[in-house]
């Protein structure tokens, strides 16, 4: 017997930016995410564990701890190798993309960004987890 309600997948937002992190907090929780915070590098890594969460949203620019370490610590740890990360950052040059997806980030959006769009990625790289 399969239980008909869906499990909210969730969805670790990593942005040291209240307004964004707000705004895609808001939206993936209108589209039925369970959304969990982080504000810097290190609570990054902490929500990650605690969370274990099935899809990452990771600012690169972060105080302490930056984005691109955070990437590099999840994609040492076998639990977090195939957990989707997608750098949504002001880093909009494409040697920062090639720089993202060579540490291990799954896709990139560059701010500012469409909110459909981010939606719709989101919703592709959850398909089937």
């Amino acid at each position: 017997m399969t239980n008909s309600a869906e499990v909210a997948k969730k969805v670790l937002v990593v942005e040291d930016s209240k307004d964004i992190s707000g705004l895609l907090g808001e939206v993936l929780e209108d589209e039925g995410y369970q959304v969990f915070y982080a504000e810097d590098g290190n609570e990054a890594l902490a929500q990650a564990f605690a969370a274990q969460p099935q899809l990452i949203l990771m600012d690169l620019s972060l105080p302490d701890l930056d984005g691109w370490e955070v990437v590099r610590r999840l994609r040492a740890v076998t639990e977090f190798r195939a957990t989707p990360i997608i750098a949504v950052t002001a880093h909009a040059s494409t040697s920062d993309r090639n720089r993202a997806i060579s540490i291990g980030c799954t896709d990139y959006i560059s701010k500012p960004f469409d909110i459909d769009m981010m939606l719709k990625r989101v919703a592709e790289l959850l398909k089937d987890k």
